[in-house]
């Protein structure tokens, strides 16, 4: 997903969960920031690497794709933009390497998102805008997988777009390129994605790099034939899934706020976004590649307060000159952002994979675990 939704579309869903006008606009800036905190970022404001929600292009491209860069890359894609579905899954005949590959691709509902949740319970405002971001990714990132592997991500020649055509939809073959300053043309089908390298652990093969931006786009519907598939088609409706996202967070963010006593997979809150279902739906069909102005357009009708553009250097003051750091806005979102990645990284450890890196459970002083 972009800014529109991870900014001014969580932004209305915090507030149709309860929230003040304040506290939306820390959830959803802390929502977006997952996809600005990079290495890169951190040094500037001397804080700690390992709090890294992202890697920017340069450093994607700069990094070693040795056991070592694959497992930092793992560990911040797996845990922030494709929580995996199933880290047992099982697929018959398939060889452990494979498989542990396969049991990183995301999909919605899953166990790991209950815990991604329930992690930010009690946790701020930072903690909730960066849950709310791995929620609204399972939804946008499903059937990819966050670490570089061609026998997972790759897509072929069998591509096709789904336009809505009067009362039935239309189909045409989507056309790739690979020059990364061309824009997007989603009047004629051409689309950006990454270049084809036969590298199985290719920074190029890295999640939905070899399906572009589609995945992103809310007004995008398509079919493919994913490299894991056995040649069994994918069928991928995008305004659908981001309407279960937008409800899916209405859901947890009043979870988090008190007022729902659990969260559960697969449930949603229908109900409070149902009086904004038809403008939400206009938004999501449009075919626009940035819906930032029509979503912050009924964010500011909802709540009546001047929506801000978010601002990456919003907060870096208050982090570098402050005595306190773990007081400051960024000190909570890098402690927020620390302890996701520790946990994704644990269970995947946990399941037998150290693509992720090693992870161990230690005892407290209290008597707990800490991972």
């Amino acid at each position: 997903m972009q800014k529109d939704f991870h900014y001014y579309a969580t932004y209305c869903a915090a507030y149709l969960a309860g929230y003040t006008h304040n506290e939306c606009m820390d959830i959803c800036y802390s929502a977006q920031l997952v996809d600005h905190c990079s290495a890169t970022l951190l040094r500037k404001i001397k804080a700690p690497a390992e709090a890294a929600t992202t890697q920017l292009q340069l450093e994607l491209m700069d990094i070693k794709t040795d056991i070592a860069g694959l497992q930092d890359i793992t560990r911040i894609w797996a845990s922030f933009h494709f929580l995996p579905h199933d880290l047992y899954a099982s697929r018959k005949g398939a060889p452990k390497m494979y498989l542990r590959k396969y049991r990183l691709i995301c999909d919605t509902n899953s166990d790991l998102l209950v815990e991604t949740v329930k992690l930010a319970k009690g946790k701020g405002t930072q903690a909730a805008g960066i849950a709310m971001h791995v929620l609204a990714d399972t939804w946008a990132h499903r059937y990819f997988a966050g670490t570089p592997s061609l026998v997972i991500n790759n897509t072929d020649h069998y591509f096709y777009e789904i336009i809505p055509d009067g009362d039935g939809y239309t189909e045409r073959p989507v056309k790739f390129i690979h020059n990364p300053s061309a824009p997007d043309d989603h009047e004629n089908g051409v689309y950006v994605n990454s270049l084809y390298q036969n590298s199985e652990t290719s920074v190029m093969n890295l999640g939905h790099g070899r399906a572009g931006h589609l995945p992103d786009y809310s007004y995008a519907r398509y079919r493919y034939l994913p490299a894991w598939g056995d040649y069994e088609e994918i069928v991928k409706d995008n305004p659908s899934d981001y309407m279960n996202a937008f409800c899916q967070m209405i859901y947890a963010l009043k979870y988090l706020h008190g007022d729902e006593p659990s969260f559960e997979k697969d449930r949603y809150d229908t109900e409070s976004a149902e009086p904004w279902r038809e403008k939400i739906r206009t938004i999501l069909e449009k075919r626009q590649t940035d819906a930032c102005e029509d979503w912050k357009k009924l964010a500011e009708e909802m709540s009546g307060n001047e929506i801000g553009d978010f601002d990456i250097g919003k907060y870096q003051n208050e982090y570098t000159e402050s005595s306190d750091k773990d007081s400051t806005y960024l000190g909570r979102f890098i402690a927020a952002a620390v302890a996701q990645k520790s946990m994704v990284t644990y269970h995947i450890f946990k399941s037998g994979s150290k693509l992720a890196g090693i992870s161990i459970v230690k005892k407290s002083r209290k008597g707990g675990s800490e991972k």
